[in-house]
């Protein structure tokens, strides 16, 4: 089997590729419970966003600079929002079908397509500013430092580009595994080195002046008796603390903390995930393989609180507004949960296509966009 078999990320994270018949979740999505009612939203507003993700659920997170959100659809539509209103600032139509998360940051915003292209678009008015192509498809958001943009593709390879022109600066190969999960590490990027975690189940550190690895630790190791129970991937994106510690989650395998300048591991815990950890405070948040939701002290990786009243329901990764974790599902929920003590406070139905991707958190507003292109503005009560 030589082409690379993708499994999608579906609220039972059911085998798509390669198999016939229906397949039985490993965790068969849970009725949803009263919730102690203490939060509530009001929608701000709504927007539609084109088709949405489109039938192959690629991950098109939206992203927010200032007062404006700028999302985009499977087939290239791509729309600035006024944050307050909703209001349309600009809409262009890109030659190519949108595949990855949005970036938005100084002045620019960068995505990925699926013919492999990286793209500037110039926050004013959409203008495409430059475009390069790389190896593959791209699935994860690009990620910048003050000179580069590291682009990680599915077929392993990570390159890195000069943010101001588009020019290829270097390119890091690895090894793939026959079978990944469909999706992509995500790199975490600052100014000397880039944290890549693959899909070998290793965590590669880069010199972001050349592309060479400086460290490599493996965070999972392939054990079972086929392709799937073997599956290792590192598919959500390394945390970094300003003192230097890295968090980084895998799929059949451990949540890590690790020291970033050496790679020397301070706890690990076997918390099996393919989804991006938050941070707050002393608090790591993360949604495992079975979408229960696990607090940890980031200090010693002790578990605080465990939910399990969502299992199975395709949770995204968190995000947090003001004191509560933010989760939307297959369904099409968003689910609020207090940070603190790890229960369910509130939920409010954005659109029944589902929720794939993680919501934006802006103070008390949250921005959830729904797999339809249905993009609503809610603002947390109280």
């Amino acid at each position: 089997m030589k082409a690379n078999l993708m499994i999608a990320a579906t609220a039972a994270l059911a085998l798509l590729a390669g198999c016939a018949g229906k397949v039985e979740p490993q965790y068969p999505p849970k009725e949803l419970q009263d919730t102690a009612g203490t939060t509530t939203t009001e929608t701000l507003w709504h927007q539609q966003i084109g088709d949405g993700l489109g039938l192959g659920g690629y991950p098109l997170s939206p992203a927010q600079d200032g007062d404006v959100i700028f999302a985009a659809d499977q087939h290239g539509l791509v729309q600035a929002l006024d944050a307050d209103s909703g209001e349309p600032r600009w809409t262009v139509e890109l030659s190519a079908g949108a595949s990855s998360g949005l970036t938005a940051v100084a002045d620019r915003v960068y995505l990925g397509t699926r013919n492999g292209e990286v793209l500037a678009l110039d926050q004013a008015d959409g203008e495409v500013l430059w475009r390069t192509r790389v190896s593959s498809e791209v699935l994860a958001a690009p990620q910048p430092n003050r000179e580069l943009l590291v682009v990680q593709a599915v077929d392993g390879k990570v390159t890195a580009l000069d943010r101001e022109s588009g020019a290829e600066r270097w390119v890091y190969s690895t090894s793939r595994p026959t079978l990944t999960l469909r999706s992509t590490g995500t790199p975490r990027v600052i100014d000397q080195v880039t944290f890549a975690g693959l899909a070998n189940g290793r965590l590669v550190t880069l010199d972001n002046r050349v592309g060479q690895p400086l460290w490599e630790r493996r965070i999972a190791t392939p054990e079972g008796r086929n392709e799937i129970e073997r599956l290792v991937d590192l598919a959500g994106q390394p945390i970094l603390t300003q003192d230097g510690r890295l968090f980084v989650t895998s799929y059949n395998g451990r949540l890590v903390a690790l020291q970033a300048t050496t790679g020397e591991t301070l706890w690990s815990r076997d918390v099996s995930s393919y989804r991006t950890p938050v941070l707050v405070g002393d608090f790591l948040f993360v949604v495992d393989e079975a979408s229960h939701l696990v607090a940890l002290n980031a200090g010693n990786g002790e578990e605080l609180w465990r939910l399990e009243d969502l299992e199975g329901r395709g949770l995204t990764d968190p995000a947090f507004a003001d004191g509560r974790l933010v989760v939307g599902d297959f369904e099409g929920y968003v689910h609020f949960i207090d940070a603190r003590e790890g229960t369910l406070v509130g939920r409010t139905e954005i659109d029944g296509s589902g929720i794939s991707v993680r919501p934006l958190a802006d103070g008390r507003r949250v921005f959830a966009l729904a797999d339809d292109g249905s993009l609503e503005a809610l603002e947390l009560q109280p």
